[in-house]
């Protein structure tokens, strides 16, 4: 554990206020509204300790689905995307089979110039093999194959993925370069604040169009490494989320469905001299805010059961 001394500079102060970010319309009382931003603000200095204790330069945000209410921990600093970069590419790619320009029938040809060894199966298939749109969206999500992930970047274009993200308010999220393990993975940059944004779009059916949204929110779900955000939770509880990893670096943001108080969570962790520290970041973090908003389902039900 850092002295407190270099913890205190590195943690910008947890706000609690009505998010900027348009999260699902919320049609709550005003009690249901009050009752939220008060759970969430019994969760900030739990979250604040948690992030002091550990190792390295964390970042977190939290926003409730259904009130708007949003806190972070260094929501604003930009830091190394890793994978959760590919939510940003999927969004692209959705956009662009929504404007008529290709469907993910369409095939797209591996090249040389596409493979990255760091993750995926697809970095050993032959040179010319050719792949559905579709296949490698759930390739570059689910298993988060990068060369599957090249591919999509290379059709779509790398420019068009960063304009759609500062056109839906993402300051922070720029794809500086393909996926590249043994080249400058951290070009790949966004913000816990950008991710809880581009996740809340997501949740209300907002990007490209509730379809679009829908599919994404399938692809999400069906991550097959669960051993961050969802670990600790509740089996059965859908978590539609994207994880990401450098040697230093630990990160996973999703959306949980947890019935009567849904959430968007952004965990970042880096410089991080350990990764099982990151992991543990993420784990309690996942659990702290899990057990605040079953607290807010379970009152909301309550409240519901006496009307």
């Amino acid at each position: 554990m850092r002295p407190a001394s270099v913890i205190a500079p590195l943690l910008a102060v947890a706000v609690i206020a009505s998010s900027s970010v348009p999260l699902a319309a919320a049609d709550d009382t005003s009690w249901d509204l009050e009752l939220g931003a008060a759970r969430l603000h019994e969760l900030v200095p739990r979250l604040m300790d948690l992030a002091a204790h550990t190792d390295g330069l964390v970042a977190l945000s939290v926003g409730d689905l259904r009130t708007g209410h949003a806190i972070a921990i260094n929501g604003g600093v930009n830091l190394p995307a890793a994978s959760t970069i590919k939510i940003p590419v999927m969004v692209e790619v959705f956009k662009q089979m929504g404007a008529g320009r290709f469907t993910d029938d369409r095939t797209v040809m591996l090249l040389d110039e596409d493979r990255d060894c760091g993750y995926g199966s697809l970095c050993d298939a032959p040179w010319g093999t050719e792949y559905r749109v579709g296949d490698l969206l759930a390739r570059m999500i689910d298993v988060s194959d990068n060369t599957a992930t090249n591919m999509l970047i290379r059709l779509v274009g790398r420019s068009s993925i960063n304009a759609t993200m500062s056109g839906l308010g993402l300051s922070q999220t720029r794809l500086g370069d393909s996926i590249r393990s043994d080249g400058d993975i951290r070009a790949l940059r966004t913000s816990a604040d950008d991710m809880l944004r581009l996740l809340s779009l997501i949740a209300a059916r907002r990007v490209v169009d509730p379809q679009a949204s829908d599919e994404m929110l399938a692809l999400l779900a069906g991550q097959r490494h669960n051993t961050l955000l969802p670990a600790p939770l509740p089996k059965g509880v859908v978590v539609a989320h994207k994880t990401g990893t450098l040697h230093d670096t630990l990160n996973d943001v999703g959306i949980v469905e947890l019935a009567g108080a849904p959430y968007v969570i952004c965990a970042f962790s880096t410089h991080l001299d350990d990764l099982d520290n990151g992991e543990r970041f993420i784990r309690r973090a996942s659990l702290l805010t899990f057990e605040s908003f079953r607290r807010t389902a379970i009152a909301r039900a309550d409240s519901n059961g006496r009307l």
